[in-house]
């Protein structure tokens, strides 16, 4: 039987990727963690970075 490969599109790069994390409601590949870990506040990336995420919406809590 094959083995299916679940690919997901990245909210920072809009690419399809295989490996990442979900924050809230975003898939984050796995380069674009990384590169914005490393990048630095004073960094023109940086800004780049923070508009993307802005696009989270956090999941309702159902209770």
């Amino acid at each position: 039987m094959k083995q299916r490969t679940i690919y997901e599109r990245c909210g920072i790069c809009e690419e399809e990727k295989k490996d990442g994390i979900h924050l809230y409601t975003m898939f984050i590949c796995c380069e674009c963690e990384h590169n914005m870990i490393h990048t630095e506040p004073r960094e023109e990336k940086y800004n780049y970075y923070l508009r993307k995420l802005k696009n989270i919406t956090k999941p309702k809590l159902y209770s």
